[in-house]
């Protein structure tokens, strides 16, 4: 039996649309374990009523990527899922279930492939490697795609910094939200967010949090994403007001991440109030950074 957990994150951090991501200490558990007879999915926690039990799961789907690529017979295999992050929220759980899939079968069939396969293999799953490398990996992540190959390279999350999570009760698919997206954007825009972008990168290694509210700033997708969930503009400004350092989208939403390094409680509540006056049902967690990616818990 091969058991793995893999942590949530969060992508774009504002202005870094596909490339940034930071890995949160909220947790997918995924179980693979050989059997004699067919494969068989068993699914807990969140989304267990709407993940597939079929061969349409992800996690399966990835494992078999593994074989296929590893030149082994898959045989009969039994998964378990065991999932905090919640499904469709902008917190990675689909890139939990690749991941999660691609590194229990990788240790299965004797661990052929190295981080960084493993890495573009499952950034090849999913489209883009924002989520992909920081699950894997921990801590903040800037990786883009070059000539189908990663490119990454790790930041150490600053201290104090957490995420306060306002995760709302409704679901909103990446192909959704991809959708209202432009396909092109004026060129002030576009150094608008180059400049953003490589400010947070710097804030960020340098532990500057004073500059993150300025850093975070974003031209290219979250202002076209707001008509989709109510009350967001509000639930930032009302997070800025209580003292977050830094407030965005989290990957493609609904949820909506506050970077702070105080005011915590005060920074939840009026996030969870104000989507309330929306007509928006919510619930908040306050997460630290994960400074570790994905990893085996137990091999038998």
């Amino acid at each position: 039996m091969i058991r793995v957990q893999v942590p949530a994150t969060t992508a774009n951090l504002g202005p870094g649309f596909d490339c940034l991501g930071m890995a949160l200490e909220l947790h997918n558990i995924i179980e693979i374990i050989p059997t004699s007879r067919s494969f068989s999915i068993e699914v807990s926690g969140e989304g267990a009523a709407d993940i597939p039990r079929d061969e349409n799961n992800l996690a399966f789907q990835a494992a078999r990527r593994v074989f296929q690529q590893a030149g082994c017979s898959m045989g009969g295999l039994k998964l378990r899922l065991s999932n905090q992050i919640p499904v469709a929220r902008g917190l990675g759980s689909s890139t939990s279930a690749v991941v999660g899939g691609i590194i229990a079968a990788n240790l299965l069939t004797g661990g052929r492939l190295s981080v960084k396969e493993m890495i573009s293999l499952a950034s090849s799953i999913e489209g883009h490697p924002d989520n992909v490398a920081p699950a894997v990996l921990g801590g903040i992540v800037v990786s883009v795609l070059s000539d189908g190959e990663v490119k990454y390279l790790k930041i150490e999350p600053p201290q104090g910094l957490k995420g306060v999570v306002a995760v709302p009760d409704f679901v909103l698919t990446t192909k959704t939200s991809r959708e209202v997206i432009p396909s092109q954007v004026s060129f002030q825009d576009a150094v608008f967010n180059v400049g953003r972008a490589a400010l947070l990168v710097a804030a960020l290694q340098q532990g500057d949090l004073g500059l993150l509210s300025v850093a975070m700033e974003d031209r290219l997708h979250q202002s076209f994403r707001s008509s989709l969930i109510p009350g967001l503009k509000k639930v930032i400004a009302a997070a800025k007001l209580a003292g977050a350092r830094g407030v965005t989208l989290s990957g493609a939403g609904p949820t909506v991440i506050a970077f702070a390094d105080a005011n915590l409680e005060l920074i939840a509540r009026v996030m969870g109030d104000t989507f309330r006056q929306n007509g928006v049902k919510s619930r908040v967690l306050v997460l630290k950074p994960s400074p570790i990616g994905a990893r085996a818990l137990e091999i038998k």
